[in-house]
């Protein structure tokens, strides 16, 4: 991701991958990535944050709602991973283990912005998922779907977001999110309905 600066540059002096063989990491396991890191291979790391950047600055975006806050908690995201990556159980996907930091992260930065006057700036650029060139009328709908999903309160959007568009397993969101299944079933469910909601107000207005 390029507006992220790179792991070797926020890293330097921790981890210096000096002593380590070029051995391809491509076709590694995130676990694999994460001993060699801990090795001292600069570069798995790189490959992890390669892997993830967009996941995290996406979830970031659309939770957050500005570009620039969701870039500083992706990195910042990705520097606690690192100093925390000894504690990582290969038990645990990498990517669920990533997103427990991630989703702290955005509840920080969401606290820390209730004190401001709530502005909502939408940027189409992270939430395209195709690099087909849309119509003026999918833009439109792309729009007020992002809209609906920021006027969303924190907690149906958050379950909203980790389940519909990162994918994550109801057991996973769980993991990372310490709610109990029920309650994120009863959120996810009252997200969707909150959205076909504000999505039919916007095409009747």
């Amino acid at each position: 991701m390029s507006s992220l600066a790179r792991p070797t540059q926020l890293f330097t002096g921790d981890v210096t991958g000096a002593a380590t063989a070029e051995v391809p990491l491509v076709g590694m396991t995130d676990g694999a990535l994460v001993r060699r890191t801990l090795d001292g291979d600069a570069r798995a790391f790189t490959e992890l944050v390669d892997r993830h950047a967009s996941a995290c600055l996406r979830y970031a975006t659309r939770m957050l709602g500005e570009r620039s806050d969701a870039e500083d908690v992706a990195q910042e995201t990705f520097l606690r991973a690192f100093k925390a990556l000894e504690s990582y159980d290969e038990a645990l996907p990498f990517r669920t283990w990533l997103f427990s930091i991630l989703i702290n992260r955005c509840r920080t930065a969401m606290t820390q912005r209730m004190r401001r006057e709530r502005r909502v700036v939408f940027d189409n650029d992270a939430l395209e998922r195709s690099t087909v060139e849309a119509t003026q009328v999918a833009v439109e709908l792309r729009e007020e779907l992002a809209k609906a999903i920021a006027a969303l309160p924190p907690d149906q959007r958050e379950a909203f977001l980790l389940r519909h568009v990162e994918d994550l397993s109801y057991e996973e969101i769980m993991s990372v999110t310490g709610a109990g299944m029920s309650a994120l079933k009863m959120r996810v469910k009252r997200a969707c309905e909150r959205l076909q909601q504000l999505l039919a107000e916007g095409v009747r207005r």
